[in-house]
């Protein structure tokens, strides 16, 4: 007859932290880079001062991108800094896709503004004078 052990498995996993935060990389390869933001109160002065934590987080399908607002949960060590996987996009961030440059055959020279004349220096004495002979 097989021993049972004297303390039953537990089937449910414990509860697993949820945070919500903002993702400011997503560059590498099924990971993000989330910041979460939080106020601290100061102990001495009773200031509430603006903290940020920077976690790591596996992002399976690639679907976050920089500047969405994420929720992610604690997990298990997936890699030296991933202790945390994305949960859910809450909402997507304003992503600004920026002009190119014009190229440098295309760039209009700078306008030139007029500028004060300037002073007249006085010449130096020495540059002026001839050079003493020795003797």
């Amino acid at each position: 007859m097989p021993e049972q052990p004297a303390v039953q498995p537990s089937t449910e996993r414990g509860e697993r932290d949820v945070v919500v935060g903002v993702v400011t990389s997503a560059k590498a390869t099924k990971t993000i880079t989330v910041v979460i933001d939080r106020f601290v109160k100061h102990p001495v002065f009773g200031k509430y001062m603006k903290r940020a934590t920077t976690c790591y987080a596996h992002d399976e399908r690639s679907e976050a991108k920089e500047g969405d607002r994420v929720e992610i949960m604690s997990s298990r060590p997936l890699s030296r800094l991933k202790r945390w996987r994305l949960v859910r996009v809450v909402e997507k961030g304003a992503r600004e896709i920026a002009p190119a440059e014009p190229k440098a055959a295309e760039k209009k020279p700078a306008a030139k503004k007029d500028a004060a004349p300037k002073k007249e220096s006085k010449p130096a004495k020495a540059a002026d004078a001839p050079p003493k002979p020795k003797g």
